[in-house]
């Protein structure tokens, strides 16, 4: 359970929420140029693009669940369970690329949306876990520059490539759907509601925000997608650094799963266990915890890109308090 958007004002921004019913040893991780990724069928990339996300570090392999590049390319991978499908024949006409390599392959070699559609048209997600404690996720993966969106599913219909205008993506069902469904949401405005009682002339709107009344709140995927839609393309905010961060997290706050919301068919509580917005124009991390919300803010350019060992930084999961006395 995850929501993923893409917004841009002066600078292009990128991020998500985790919602997760557990924390999987994640941190921040600065993956410089020079640090080597092998991959199981696809050899070594000793040199590539540094990028930043949050990952766990596992044999000193970066698994990110989103990241950004140098260049501003960025990726999320979103839980998309029942539909995710990935074969074990290889393809001896493309490059067999696992899912837990997929964000390091793309952004590892790709500056452009345009450059990663290329390369993935001559890629195959092939089914091989890191190892036998853990078994591959199944995800999609959203996928977006400062130019556009893709989306990126692996079926049993095969691997598809989506163009993503709207800039959301949730989980199930695929997002052929989700699309599909926000027909049925056509008739929301941000402004107020025309009266179309004609004849009843007395009739007029008894608060603000009639005009998106039947706006989903529940926290199924197709809701969360329908609501983080509406609110990223009819978001209005200042162009500067603090005000768009602050409306980036507005909008993923909507969407966040508070704990005891939501139970699993485990009895365990779906909560999101943490939020991040990447600045990807200037390659800052941000993000925040369930248990702590103020901002922390990692920047690769502070780091030394050519360099060939991992930064790790841990989550500051403590609730901080800025005192005013």
């Amino acid at each position: 359970m995850c929501t993923s958007i893409a917004m841009k004002t002066q600078d292009f921004y990128f991020g998500r929420t985790m919602d997760f019913e557990y924390n999987f040893n994640e941190c921040v991780v600065f993956t410089p140029r020079n640090y080597p990724f092998p991959f199981r069928k696809a050899g070594m990339l000793d040199k590539h693009y540094a990028m930043i996300g949050m990952a766990t570090v596992e044999e000193g392999y970066p698994l990110y669940a989103e990241a950004v590049n140098e260049k501003g390319l960025c990726i999320a991978g979103l839980n998309f369970p029942d539909n995710a499908y990935y074969p074990s024949s290889e393809d001896i006409n493309s490059k067999n690329i696992s899912p837990f390599e997929l964000i390091l392959w793309v952004l590892g070699k790709c500056a452009t949306i345009t450059e990663a559609k290329a390369l993935l048209a001559s890629t195959h997600l092939i089914n091989i876990p890191f190892n036998d404690r853990l078994p591959l996720s199944p995800l999609h993966w959203h996928i977006a520059d400062s130019e556009g969106s893709l989306v990126l599913e692996a079926t049993k219909a095969g691997m598809e490539l989506h163009d993503n205008p709207i800039g959301v993506l949730t989980n199930n069902p695929a997002f052929s759907f989700q699309t599909t469904n926000l027909c049925q949401y056509m008739n929301l405005i941000s402004g107020s509601p025309k009266n179309c009682f004609s004849s009843i002339k007395s009739l007029i709107p008894f608060g603000q925000g009639l005009g998106c009344f039947g706006l989903p709140g529940d926290y199924s995927p197709a809701s969360r997608f329908v609501k983080a839609a509406y609110l990223s393309l009819n978001s209005i905010c200042e162009k500067d650094e603090m005000s768009s961060i602050s409306q980036f997290f507005h909008i993923l706050d909507s969407v966040s799963m508070i704990r005891g919301s939501v139970i699993t068919p485990k009895d365990l509580y779906d909560i999101t266990t943490y939020s991040c917005c990447m600045n990807a124009t200037k390659g800052i991390y941000y993000y925040k915890t369930y248990s702590n919300n103020q901002l922390t803010a990692v920047d690769m350019n502070r780091e030394n890109l050519n360099s060939d060992l991992l930064r790790t930084y841990p989550l500051i999961t403590s609730q901080q308090i800025a005192w005013a006395n």
